[in-house]
């Protein structure tokens, strides 16, 4: 039982969204703490709100909005707020982004629960140690791509896992393995694609003299690093930085820009739109 939830929910635009919504609230004892909306081709909501006569089930507060939701169309979801979603973290051989994640989540302000994480490498099996979390090592080779894959998927169905955060893993998902996990996979890299590909970006940056050094944290979809952007991070450069310099601030720059969208969306603030998403911060 709890007595704070999100409803978060998508829609053909049409009259009496809202008034739906908030009658549902009120006819089940609730009082909105807060909603954000957005329309434009589509309706766009989120509502925080909490039981105020008594706690309230979930699942019957699920099986009583169905009713609503059908007739106007939506796709939608309840969510109780203290509800901390299952969160696997890979890594290969930079480990900024997983520090980061692991000191937000071990200071409470991440919250997620964290039962894996997954490397094609073993450089950041002592640091999993360290915070007690599981380490599970997945060597990836041209050859057993598709067995390595196979494996992941079966670790993140077996450990219920909601969310898969990659957080400086430097393999390329496969078209299935994006599809199978659509939505529920964020990935970072550096934004200075498309202009700079390939390796040592930040050394072409330099050359190309930059004056700002970002990242973007996006879904992952079988279009590589083109799936919808949820959080980017930029930070302004000069002269002075030479390529080393570009590539630390570029790591901060991940940081943040991971952090948040992890954040957003465990707090289910991101809702798809196509190729873009809306967030409400």
């Amino acid at each position: 039982m709890s007595d704070e939830f999100v409803l978060t929910l998508t829609c053909p635009e049409q009259l009496g969204i809202v008034h739906a919504v908030s009658g549902f609230l009120v006819e089940h004892g609730c009082d909105i703490v807060d909603n954000r909306q957005f329309d434009s081709e589509r309706f766009y909501m989120r509502v925080h709100f909490a039981a105020r006569r008594e706690p309230v089930d979930l699942a019957t507060l699920r099986a009583s909005f169905a009713k609503t939701a059908t007739v106007y169309g939506m796709e939608w979801q309840i969510h109780a707020v203290d509800e901390r979603p299952r969160a696997l973290i890979m890594v290969s051989k930079f480990g900024h982004c997983l520090n980061d994640l692991l000191y937000r989540w071990r200071t409470g302000q991440l919250k997620i629960d964290i039962p894996l994480i997954v490397s094609n490498h073993r450089d950041f099996e002592p640091l999993a140690q360290t915070y007690g979390i599981p380490f599970e090592h997945v060597p990836v080779t041209r050859e057993t791509k598709a067995e390595a894959e196979a494996h992941l998927l079966d670790l993140i169905e077996r450990n219920d896992i909601e969310l898969t955060v990659l957080a400086r893993y430097m393999q390329v998902l496969s078209d299935d393995l994006c599809q199978k996990l659509e939505g529920r996979v964020i990935n970072i890299h550096h934004s200075f694609l498309p202009s700079f590909k390939g390796a040592k970006p930040y050394h072409q940056a330099f050359e190309r003299g930059v004056k700002v050094v970002g990242a973007t944290a996006h879904y992952v979809t079988a279009d590589l690093d083109e799936g919808p952007i949820i959080e980017q991070e930029v930070i302004r450069v000069d002269h002075t930085h030479d390529a080393a310099q570009l590539a630390v601030i570029g790591r901060d720059a991940e940081c943040l820009a991971l952090s948040r969208a992890v954040q957003w969306h465990v707090e289910r603030r991101v809702l798809l739109n196509g190729h873009r998403t809306v967030v409400f911060k």
